[in-house]
C-alpha cells in the first residue's frame, strides 16, 4: 500500500478510511451507501488522488483538491498560503474532522510524510476515540 499516494493533499489519511476499497467491509458499504442514496456498488474509493478529489463525504466535490491542484502542491503544507479558510475548522454542522486534517498537515510539514504515516493510525484512535481533556488533548483510556 502506497500511503504517501493514499494521503490527501488536505492531510486525511485515506490508506486509513473505512471507504477505501481495500478496508470496506459489507456492514461500512451498506450504511455510506443508504445515507448517500447511492447504489452499494459505488461506495468503494480508491482514496482522494485515486478519485481526483470525488471523496464520498465531500458534496459536490473538493474545492481543496481542485485548490492544490491548482497550486501545484501536493500536500496543503506546500502551499504559502497554509493554512487557509479551506482548512478552517467549525464546531457547528462539522461531521468532517477538519480540525485533524491541520493537525495531520502541521506533523508531515514538522517530521516528513514518511514519519507521519507510521503515525497516523495512532493520531487517528486518539481523535475517534479519545477523550478531549482541556490542555491536554485527546486521551485514550
Amino acid at each position: 500500500m502506497d500511503k504517501r499516494y493514499l494521503t490527501a493533499p488536505c492531510g486525511l489519511d485515506c490508506f486509513n478510511c473505512s471507504l477505501l476499497e481495500e478496508n470496506l467491509t459489507e456492514e461500512n458499504r451498506m450504511k455510506m451507501a443508504q445515507y448517500r442514496n447511492i447504489p452499494p456498488e459505488d461506495v468503494a474509493c480508491k482514496g482522494c488522488r485515486g478519485e481526483e478529489g470525488n471523496c464520498l463525504s465531500a458534496e459536490g466535490g473538493c474545492a481543496t483538491w481542485e485548490c492544490a491542484r491548482e497550486k501545484g502542491v501536493e500536500y496543503c503544507y506546500e502551499c504559502s498560503e497554509f493554512p487557509c479558510g479551506l482548512l478552517a475548522p467549525s464546531a457547528k454542522g462539522a461531521s468532517y474532522p477538519h480540525n485533524k486534517k491541520v493537525y495531520n498537515l502541521c506533523r508531515m510539514k514538522l517530521n516528513g510524510i514518511d514519519s507521519w504515516t507510521e503515525e497516523a493510525a495512532e493520531i487517528r484512535k486518539r481523535y475517534y476515540d479519545g477523550e478531549f481533556i482541556v490542555g491536554r488533548g485527546p486521551v485514550l483510556k
